[in-house]
């Protein structure tokens, strides 16, 4: 009974602010509806401890990251989609905890890149998952960061390949409004070293910004959060001297702790950054990718391929080394 008078409160008391600045279609506040954040008890510094119990690094990784709250990735690897989603946040739900989820499937993913290419076999595939995974979630609250990458890798695609992927996404934001009304989804806005603000907000405003809770900044990167808060605050002045409006950001602090040294894929000498948290120069710090995981066959990550852990990676961010 306790958690239902929140959700009435939170949904009552943010009814207003809908109305006004930043419009979105959700009411509720997730956050006032959940007692702290969820931490995946399947994430793979823990898979890896578990596995490994006697590695003298385990203890460090233990303590230091896998028992961070942090988000999890949604993509072709999840099975159904649907139950996928459900699943976990039915396992925060129970706990009272608010959890993170990441969906990063898109037709076309990473298409300019090619670190993480795949996604959605077509954009009515795309669609189809993306309503299921709204449709897992339900009533839950939740926080969706929307399709990292998918607003900054425009580099080689032509007009009408960025209209298909607009149009994915402003989807997307439509099936969560319908769907799934305790969700805040963020809408991915890459980072301040991708694309200037003025670029970023106009991408934003067409891929369907407006009707989002937000956008996030620095995921799978290393730019500071002071760099990152100074860009999400000019994206924002961006937004509304040209469409009215202003959104949160977050920010993912999970490998910015000593900064970038230009190199995004798998570079030596990064450091954990701020724990999830409320606040900090944005909506909030967020670790949206597992300290650890490699952005790819790349830097200190030679043969790994992206989303794989790798321990000793994973140890030296701790310390900074």
């Amino acid at each position: 009974m306790r958690r239902r008078l929140r959700v009435l409160m939170a949904a009552l008391c943010a009814l207003p602010l809908a109305l006004t600045a930043a419009p979105s279609a959700h009411a509720a506040d997730p956050t006032s509806m959940t007692s702290g954040f969820y931490v995946d008890p399947d994430n793979s510094a823990k898979r890896w401890v578990a596995a490994n119990p006697g590695d003298g690094r385990a203890s460090a990784i233990n303590n230091s990251i896998a028992n961070t709250p942090m988000a999890r990735w949604f993509g072709s690897w999840s099975g159904s989609i649907g139950s996928a989603t459900s699943s976990f946040t039915g396992a925060a739900d129970s706990r009272d905890k608010l959890p993170i989820l990441v969906a990063y499937n898109v037709y076309n993913r990473d298409y300019c890149g090619g670190h993480s290419a795949g996604g959605a076999s077509s954009p009515s595939a795309y669609a189809s998952w993306i309503s299921q995974f709204a449709g897992g979630i339900g009533n839950r609250p939740a926080l969706v960061i929307l399709e990292p990458d998918s607003l900054g890798d425009y580099g080689c695609m032509n007009q009408a390949q960025i209209a298909e992927r607009q149009s994915m996404l402003s989807g997307a934001v439509s099936q969560f409004s319908r769907q799934a009304p305790n969700t805040w989804v963020y809408m991915d806005a890459g980072n301040p070293a991708w694309t200037d603000a003025a670029t970023m907000a106009k991408r934003l405003h067409e891929a369907g910004l407006r009707q989002a809770h937000g956008f996030s900044l620095n995921i799978s990167n290393y730019l500071t959060t002071g760099e990152n808060s100074a860009y999400g605050n000019a994206v924002n002045s961006q937004l509304s001297a040209r469409y009215g409006y202003t959104k949160p950001f977050v920010v993912d602090t999970s490998r910015n702790g000593n900064g970038s040294n230009g190199q995004w894929c798998n570079p030596s000498g990064r450091r954990i950054g701020p724990a999830t948290q409320m606040g900090g120069g944005a909506e909030m710090l967020l670790w949206i990718k597992v300290p650890g995981e490699s952005d790819g066959n790349c830097g200190v990550g030679p043969g790994s391929s992206a989303g794989q852990f790798l321990p000793e990676v994973a140890y030296k961010m701790i310390y900074g080394y």
